[in-house]
């Protein structure tokens, strides 16, 4: 099972200065001299951490002027916390849980007699039963490369780069260098 991702988010995690930057990021946005004022370090130090919170897309940044601020991405913490809770466990805690009967419907409904898909759905539910049906058919621990993945999902429908861009937005994917792995099942939304 590939867990890289949690463990570079549990590892950059670790670290007090880290923490501290996440506590003042999350009662607002701030921009690096603001941050090194109330931690009491250096601009350079700060943004040293702060590269590293963006490494694993914790933190995002928008300019204001001339001004860079640092935004939380409270979701993505909520998330990645939590997903260290669920790994191995076989409760289900989503709120997409689906039972086995409505995604059998939803793939007939979806899918040719030949295995094209014939739509791409647009209600989020039936989106995540077709990315997990579809992600069910990669291997698990292997990496693939962009062309790979477009020529797997080229099987099913034309429009490789939109349910590409899905696996990574629903979690069934995770990318790193141009080259795509399946996270773990306890990491999918559904």
């Amino acid at each position: 099972m590939q867990l890289n991702r949690l463990v570079n988010f549990h590892k950059t995690l670790g670290d007090k200065t880290r923490i501290q930057i996440i506590a003042l990021l999350k009662n607002s946005p701030l921009h690096g001299q603001a941050i090194a004022g109330k931690l009491g370090l250096t601009p350079p130090t700060i943004s040293h951490h702060l590269a590293k919170l963006r490494d694993i897309n914790l933190v995002y940044q928008r300019r204001e002027k001339n001004t860079i601020y640092y935004h939380l991405d409270e979701k993505k913490l909520e998330i990645m916390a939590a997903a260290i809770i669920k790994v191995g466990s076989e409760v289900e805690m989503d709120p997409f849980k689906v039972e086995d009967q409505e995604k059998y419907k939803v793939i007939h409904n979806f899918f040719t007699d030949d295995g094209k898909l014939k739509t791409i759905p647009a209600q989020r539910k039936k989106k995540l039963i077709i990315l997990q049906y579809l992600a069910s058919k990669l291997n698990v621990g292997v990496i693939y490369s962009e062309k790979e993945l477009n020529e797997f999902i080229k099987q099913y429908h034309e429009d490789f780069a939109t349910i590409r861009r899905e696996f990574i937005m629903c979690h069934f994917m995770h990318r790193e260098n141009g080259m795509y792995q399946l996270n773990p099942e306890e990491m999918w939304l559904i």
